[in-house]
C-alpha cells in the first residue's frame, strides 16, 4: 500500500501522536519540519512584462540612474 499524505498540524500534541503510530507501525513519518517552498521574485514576475517592455524598461532605468549620477 503506497497512499502518502501531507497534513499540516494544527496541534503541537499532534507530534506526539504521530510518532506513537509510527512505533505502532501504522504509518511511517517521511519528513518532518517541510517550510512551504516560496517562489523567488524571478519566478512570481516571469512573463508579466513583454520583451520590449522590458527593455524599455532597462532603458529607462539605465537613464534614470545616469541623471542621479550628474547631480
Amino acid at each position: 500500500m503506497d497512499n502518502t499524505m501531507l497534513i499540516q498540524l494544527t496541534n503541537e500534541k499532534a507530534i506526539g501522536l504521530l510518532h506513537e503510530l509510527e512505533e505502532l507501525r501504522l504509518i511511517k513519518v517521511l519528513k518532518e519540519n517541510i517550510a512551504p517552498a516560496k517562489a523567488t521574485l524571478s519566478e512570481k514576475y516571469k512573463g508579466i512584462l513583454s520583451k520590449e517592455q522590458g527593455q524599455n524598461l532597462n532603458e529607462h532605468i539605465q537613464q534614470m540612474r545616469s541623471e542621479w549620477n550628474n547631480i
